[in-house]
Parts: C-alpha cells; sequence; structure tokens
C-alpha cells in the first residue's frame, strides 16, 4: 500500500513545543523507508503516531484507500481497525504460548484450513518449521526476532512498523539478522517503515531515508546519498552504537 503523511503535528499535553512538526511522508507501494534520527528527535513518536497510539494535533495519514488521520473532518481510526503489523523492541512474544501459537495469534480473523496454510508458510519463510511447538524462551534473539516478523507480516498487513528492531541483538547477529529482515520484507511486497537511530541499519536496511530533527523532516533521499553528504548528528550511531 502506498502512504500520505500531510504536515502532521504532535504536541504533549499544553506544552508549546512540538515533538513533530510539520512533517510530511509519501511512500510508494513495497518501499522501505528508514525514518533516522537521535534520542528525542520525535522519530518514535511518528511511528507511534501512524500506529493510532497516539493522537496528532493536526495533520493526516492515508494508507492505500483508507484515511487513518483527518484533521479537518475529525476522522481518527482507532487502532484495532488499522491492522498494522508492528515489531517492537523487546519482539512482544508470549512468554506462554509457543511459536506456532504466537504466529497464529496474529491471524486471529483468518479461518480454518487458511489460517493453518498460512501459518506453515510463515514458518517456511523464517525457516523455522521445526521450531512450531517450542516456547520463546527456548530461542535465541535472532530467532525470537524471526517469529515477531512472521507474527506482523501473517496478516498481510497494509504497512509494517519497526521500532529500533535491532537494539536488543549484538553486532555479529545483528548484521546477518539485518540481512535476513530486509530479503523477507522484500519477499512479501509489504511497505515498510524503520524507526531507528543507527545510521549504518539504516543504510542497510532501507530504500530511502528521512533524516529528522526535533520533529521535522530535515533531509530525505536514498542511503547513498543522504549518509554520504549528511553531516549527521552526534547523537545519531553507527554500527557500534
Amino acid at each position: 500500500m502506498h502512504v500520505q503523511i500531510t504536515d502532521l503535528e504532535f504536541s504533549y499535553g499544553k506544552a508549546s513545543n512540538a515533538v513533530v512538526q510539520n512533517f510530511n511522508l509519501h511512500m510508494n507501494e513495497g518501499e522501505i523507508v528508514s525514518i533516522l534520527g537521535e534520542s528525542g528527535s520525535g522519530k518514535s513518536t511518528i511511528l507511534r503516531l501512524i500506529a493510532g497510539l497516539e493522537t496528532p494535533s493536526q495533520g493526516k495519514i492515508g494508507v492505500g484507500k483508507d484515511t487513518y488521520v483527518d484533521d479537518q473532518s475529525g476522522k481518527i481510526l482507532p487502532v484495532e481497525k488499522r491492522g498494522l503489523g508492528m515489531v517492537f523492541q523487546d519482539y512482544a512474544l508470549f512468554p506462554h504460548m509457543t511459536v506456532g501459537a504466537n504466529i497464529l495469534y496474529g491471524l486471529n480473523k483468518w479461518k480454518g484450513p487458511a489460517r493453518r496454510a498460512r501459518l506453515q508458510e510463515m514458518l517456511e519463510l523464517i525457516n523455522m518449521t521445526e521450531y512450531r511447538k517450542r516456547y520463546p524462551h527456548e530461542l535465541s534473539g535472532g530467532q525470537q526476532q524471526r517469529i515477531a516478523l512472521a507474527r506482523a507480516l501473517a496478516p498481510q498487513p497494509p504497512l509494517l512498523l519497526l521500532d529500533e528492531p535491532f537494539s536488543n541483538l549484538d553486532a555479529h547477529l545483528k548484521h546477518r539478522i539485518r540481512d535476513e529482515l530486509r530479503e523477507t520484507i522484500k519477499y512479501t511486497g509489504t511497505t515498510t517503515i524503520f524507526v531507528t537511530h543507527d545510521q549504518e541499519d539504516a543504510k542497510v536496511l532501507s530504500d530511502r531515508v528521512v533524516l529528522v530533527d526535533k520533529g521535522e523532516v530535515k533531509k530525505t533521499g536514498t542511503p547513498y546519498e543522504l549518509l554520504k553528504e549528511t553531516t549527521v548528528p552526534q547523537g545519531i550511531g553507527g554500527a557500534q552504537a
């Protein structure tokens, strides 16, 4: 699905300083876009606004033919009706559920044979068919991330949101998982927004990078264009950050 975000603004309570201001983004279907910024840049708030976990004070958010937010009409689509896929920093797997049950949780609206077939398809996609009956505590960090990704992708969401998904992985594992993640997302053709402070992650994973500071877009371009030409703020790290 294509994504259109227009003049998005957000402030906490009655604070005069906007956390997000005049944020605009257009995405093509199947594109992976990184929102890159240091801590406090507003990048995670932007993700929460898109997900519906926060309500913007102004602006419009549209995904495909659906309008999520429109400040002129007052429309705000509840988070549960947006149907977005999300992968959090801690993966948010259910510890009391098996790998299969965790993925099936995202398929609660699917029925019968189609549901079982989709589970098998996702397990094969992430090369974890033999782990179907394992529990999260029996898996490595990289395996847990694969399950979280499979659960998010299983219902075929119009948009996938990734919130610093590599923050809990060591550098060696991160490099391998990062490549696998891009390959999986590209295979499914899912439009994806990836929030990160790490310019190397943004460079490897993204088709396009949006550099934000104080809730505003400072620059946008391909990873090569942006990270080659831009003096990146001090708080934004490389692979070691």
